[in-house]
């Protein structure tokens, strides 16, 4: 947990050359590079007693104060919102996200978000970036639903953060489909990027981008549908979505990757009876950023996706597809 108060530390001679919030990072590495920017630009930070800049490059034999004000009251407000808690202890909370709910205040959104019911629901909060807020580790879009991990404090914020970026931790999805993949499971691995047209949505179709990796796995067919597992192996924005989309088998009612899929018959059915992405964050493990030990967290399949499943079920015995162990 990142108390308020001074530090101090003296820049040996291998820093020379070397930018100051790079140094400081490295040197306090409880607190994210953004946040040290924040306070150097702020005005907590000096070098040999003086203000300094963000870009500073030291000469070495610096003497480097960083000052740690009190974290402030958060902007947004706490609102008694709906909100299911998978998992809670003094580090973090883990929560089932329902259909709908905006992860962040934002434009638009500037209230009923997840932000805002857990400043009503979390009464321990420590703090992130100098305010009294939860630390988003990562996001799921509006209607998808299932597990999200938020840290209580910035030691916990900036622990979760690397073992995302480091790919230790373990997620898994399910979705349901257009049609039915032809094998039974397989890897779909691209280079990822912004669609160069539609700038909201995002492509594994560049010759520029970061990597992107999504495994899935048929776990029921039914007539023009089918269940699939998902593991994400990287967590770009919309991945599963893009990449399922890409592979001929958009998720039922997305209407930005699926919009020229036309369901019908008992896929239809399941599409009106969901009204939303059939996306369903299950199952997250990742290490626990106090004790190290892997923490797994399982979130139940919510009623409309329940419901989806019934309808397509019903229109005959689904055929199950075994991928490779």
């Amino acid at each position: 947990m990142v108390a308020p108060g001074a530090r101090e530390h003296r820049a040996p001679p291998e820093a020379r050359g070397e930018r100051l919030d790079q140094f400081l990072a490295r040197t306090f590495p409880d607190l994210t590079r953004s946040r040290i920017q924040g306070l150097i630009e702020a005005g907590h930070a000096q070098v040999d007693g003086k203000a300094a800049k963000v870009a500073l490059r030291l000469r070495g034999g610096e003497l480097l104060s960083l000052q740690i004000p009190a974290p402030v009251a958060a902007v947004p407000v706490a609102e008694e919102l709906p909100l299911a808690v998978l998992h809670e202890d003094r580090d973090l909370v883990v929560v089932d996200k329902a259909a709908g709910m905006v992860v962040h205040p934002g434009a638009g959104h500037a209230s009923g978000t997840l932000v805002n019911a857990l400043l009503h629901r979390v009464k321990d909060l420590a703090g992130v970036g100098g305010e009294l807020r939860p630390g988003i580790v990562h996001r799921l879009d509006k209607d998808t639903t299932g597990c999200l991990v938020v840290a209580k404090h910035e030691t916990a914020l900036v622990a979760l953060q690397k073992a995302f970026k480091t790919r230790v931790v373990e997620k898994t999805y399910l979705a349901l489909v257009h049609g039915t993949p032809k094998a039974a499971e397989a890897r779909i691995e691209t280079l990822y990027g912004r669609h160069p047209v539609h700038r909201q949505r995002f492509t594994g179709k560049v010759k520029e981008g970061k990597p992107a990796v999504t495994v899935y796995r048929v776990r029921e067919a039914f007539e023009d549908a089918a269940l699939v597992e998902v593991d994400l192996l990287t967590g770009r924005t919309h991945q599963i979505r893009a990449h399922l989309a890409e592979a001929g088998h958009p998720l039922l009612c997305d209407s930005m990757y699926g919009a020229g899929r036309k369901a019908k018959g008992r896929a239809a059915e399941a599409q009106e009876a969901l009204g939303r992405q059939a996306l369903h964050a299950w199952k997250l493990s990742f290490p626990h950023p106090r004790t190290g030990k892997v923490l797994h967290v399982e979130a139940p399949l919510p009623a409309d996706f329940t419901a989806a499943l019934k309808l397509l079920r019903a229109s005959g015995a689904p055929t199950p597809r075994k991928g490779k162990k």
